[in-house]
């Protein structure tokens, strides 16, 4: 096989793969209904321009019909390039509004030098976009965070929070009115990080938090990546834990009660006795399929098949 047909080979099977896991995802949690007026939120980075893509590519085949416009935020950073995503959203003839709030100004007045931005951000940025989701009546808000990001939210809660939690799929917010979903949830980053390579999208760097270097959360990002590279299979394995939760075997009595449990008590899907046993614990972690399909990819550039 040429080189140049096996890139078109490995770009067609990577959009494939990311193309199921988000159907699944969506599937597997109720994400997108019939009518749904899905409200994409791009930043200009990878994983949301990724989201877009599938999602459009998704609703052209798609046994139900839901509509799609995208929405930027523009902070109005220093340096913004405020033309981009206008071009490339015209270019795909898709519904957008670009929203221009100065939280930028605001983040940088109320954070002292030196420290993080992120939480004051981020809470600007949720009331903005509920805002934005509300005057175009948008019914589900689409984020573009990815397994990746899943698994660094329920360190970083563990590290710092003393919770086990993470960002859930799909989540309703406090006022009961506006529900948002993450369609990649199932989607691994490095694979998100190879088809935006490959599509060759006009990639905005966020430089108000990407450039700050005493983010936990980069510190756990690292941390994971170092055990992705010498413990291939460890991060699906970790994955499928925050699938398979196991109340009756973990400290927290307002998931199980533990109280009432009396002599003579058969409790229903409850796994084995093993108090006087080592559990068996699996010695060869899960592995996603195909997961070594591009791991030698990396220096190839893909085209996009027309």
């Amino acid at each position: 096989m040429s080189l140049e047909k096996k890139q078109i080979y490995n770009l067609n099977k990577l959009h494939k793969r990311l193309r199921r896991e988000v159907g699944k995802a969506i599937a597997d949690f109720n994400m997108i209904e019939e009518g749904d007026r899905v409200m994409v939120c791009l930043s200009g980075g990878k994983d949301s321009y990724t989201l877009l893509d599938i999602l459009l590519n998704l609703k052209l085949n798609a046994p139900i019909n839901f509509e799609i416009v995208a929405v930027n935020l523009d902070q109005k950073q220093p340096g913004f390039p405020e033309e981009v995503l206008p071009n490339y959203l015209s270019q795909l003839g898709v519904e957008y509004k670009i929203v221009e709030e100065n939280t930028y100004g605001i983040v940088k007045e109320k954070i002292p030098e030196g420290k993080t931005t992120c939480s004051l951000c981020s809470r600007l940025r949720r009331g903005i976009l509920y805002r934005t989701a509300t005057e175009l009546g948008a019914t589900k808000i689409a984020l573009g965070h990815h397994r990746d990001d899943m698994l660094e939210t329920l360190f970083l809660n563990m590290f710092y929070g003393g919770k086990m939690k993470s960002m859930p799929p799909k989540l309703i917010s406090d006022d009961g009115k506006q529900i948002v979903i993450r369609p990649l949830a199932y989607c691994r980053e490095k694979d998100i990080a190879r088809y935006a390579e490959a599509k060759q999208f006009p990639i905005i760097p966020c430089n108000l938090c990407g450039s700050q270097p005493n983010l936990q959360r980069q510190v756990i990002k690292e941390m994971l990546q170092a055990w992705d590279r010498q413990y291939p299979g460890r991060i699906e394995t970790m994955f499928s834990a925050l699938q398979n939760v196991v109340p009756s075997h973990l400290c927290d009595p307002k998931l199980f009660d533990f109280k009432n449990i009396r002599h003579g008590s058969l409790l229903e899907n409850i796994e084995g006795d093993i108090a006087f046993d080592k559990p068996e614990i699996p010695t060869a972690p899960i592995m996603q399929d195909e997961e070594n399909d591009f791991l030698e990819q990396t220096q190839i550039s893909f085209r996009e098949v027309n």
